[in-house]
């Protein structure tokens, strides 16, 4: 219905168009590569009709081929000099609705109006890990959640324990989904070019959490104590729980962990035991 805006040429005559300049501070970045598109709408495996919420359409690159895909969009921006843009540029597609708004703030369940749907999206890299936990935690019918990150960030949501890129982040994201990365995205498919790699992250929502806890606010709790003060024993760093050390090495001896041993090394049902042996005290 119109052209497609994933090219250098059309997105640079969208932006000159609107007199758009890019905002730092929005973490703004324009996509131009067709195949990457086309490669986020396959990785979301999108079917006719399904429901899609996506985050930040920016000038309606990605939208476009979601809805090329066949899928009912409901884009949510918080820019407000883009949202005449997006008027203009999806003009004619009927299953595209804009809202303006924050993601942090929207209400998700009032505007997304089917019983279940994905999330797509480009999301800004200073504000990713906000907008991936706060979806999840919220516990929206969510299938899935693919979205293009920074490389390093989407390296650590699917780190296994003992690297050094696996920490809180990849426990919480592995908590509640189960992550693969897709592919890299160069810095070569924006404009303007950001100064790291990114990478496309598919997310598969469980139908329960990873491991059973019988407190779901203290596991977190644990956990974020635990990678606290990476290089501190696990006898040390959960002190900054504001809890006795009698309690945290009884729970530690309870889950038979060895209390010498440092938060990177637990495994998501490590760390439950010790939440679940805590929450019998």
């Amino acid at each position: 219905m119109q052209p497609t805006i994933a090219k250098r040429d059309v997105t640079k005559h969208i932006l000159k168009t609107f007199n758009i300049h890019m905002s730092k501070k929005l973490g703004q970045n324009f996509l131009i590569d067709e195949n990457i598109v086309n490669g986020i709408v396959r990785a979301a495996d999108i079917q006719q009709g399904e429901t899609v919420l996506e985050i930040g359409p920016g000038i309606g690159t990605l939208t476009q081929g979601l809805a090329e895909a066949g899928a009912n969009v409901v884009a949510v921006e918080l820019d407000s000099r883009l949202i005449e843009v997006l008027a203009k540029t999806l003009e004619g597609y009927e299953n595209i609705r804009i809202v303006h708004g924050d993601i942090l703030k929207v209400n998700i369940a009032a505007e997304v109006d089917a019983p279940r749907f994905k999330v797509v999206a480009n999301l800004p890299y200073y504000i990713t890990t906000p907008i991936i936990m706060g979806l999840l935690e919220q516990r929206l019918p969510v299938d899935s959640l693919v979205t293009m990150i920074q490389k390093e960030v989407a390296e650590r949501m699917v780190a296994s324990p003992g690297g050094k890129e696996y920490g809180a982040l990849s426990v919480a994201v592995q908590y509640f989904t189960k992550p693969e990365i897709m592919f890299a995205v160069p810095p070569s498919s924006f404009i303007p070019s950001p100064a790291v790699e990114s990478a496309v992250i598919r997310c598969v929502v469980r139908d329960k959490p990873a491991v059973d806890v019988a407190d779901e606010r203290l596991f977190f709790r644990v956990v974020k104590a635990a990678f606290s003060q990476r290089r501190k024993t696990l006898n040390n760093a959960m002190k900054t729980m504001g809890v006795a050390g009698e309690v945290i090495q009884q729970a530690l001896a309870a889950a038979q962990i060895d209390g010498t041993r440092r938060g990177e090394t637990l495994s998501l049902v490590e760390f439950a035991a010790i939440a679940n042996a805590m929450q019998l005290k």
